[in-house]
């Protein structure tokens, strides 16, 4: 897999797009801290990390998840496929973006210049691969597992309204049946007339 290819950047955009307000919030932003903790604090930093560089190295991550979740509930899930799933590639777009300028501001290795901000978004800091092969596994998987989450949810919503129209349809048909008249004659119906 590329360097930063996860579904986490979709599923944040679309928890904001599907879930209620407070859960679109609470659950993914809850379930990924809760991971981060354990992973830090059991895996990677078994023999000890501190909290202030955990807040440190994570916030800029929590904060362009939030930015994530937020497009996701401007949007609304109601809109086009297409409209989705551009929406969840500006969202890779601005979580390189959010995650990188952070970067350079707080990072040691960079100057606070323009040229070392375009730095920070391409080549990086050196000893480590350049920030656009991040850059690259963000932006597709964004728009893979947007494409697959959108694509899934449009598929499910099209089936469920596909027996609510083929009732209405019969409903309608049995409906317009019953208020024409039959020009057939009734059953006792002889052609006679009718005794006085």
């Amino acid at each position: 897999m590329p360097q930063n290819f996860s579904a986490a950047y979709a599923l944040c955009f679309c928890a904001g797009l599907y879930l209620p307000r407070r859960l679109a919030w609470i659950l993914p932003l809850g379930v990924m801290m809760l991971t981060d903790l354990l992973l830090t604090f059991l895996y990677y930093h078994p023999q000890g990390y501190s909290w202030l560089a955990f807040v440190r190295d994570q916030a800029p991550s929590y904060a362009a998840y939030a930015a994530l979740i937020g497009l996701g509930c401007a949007l609304g899930g109601k809109r086009s496929f297409v409209t989705l799933l551009s929406g969840g590639i500006v969202g890779a777009i601005l979580f390189y973006l959010i995650t990188n300028t952070a970067s350079w501001l707080v990072g040691t290795g960079y100057q606070k210049t323009l040229a070392d901000w375009l730095r920070a978004l391409t080549t990086g800091q050196p000893g480590y691969p350049p920030t656009w092969e991040f850059f690259r596994g963000t932006f597709l998987s964004g728009g893979i597992f947007t494409g697959l989450f959108v694509g899934a949810m449009k598929l499910s919503e099209a089936m469920e309204e596909a027996p609510v129209e083929k009732e209405e349809e019969e409903e309608a048909e049995a409906e317009a049946g019953e208020a024409e008249p039959s020009l057939a004659p009734a059953a006792e119906d002889t052609g006679r007339p009718a005794p006085s």
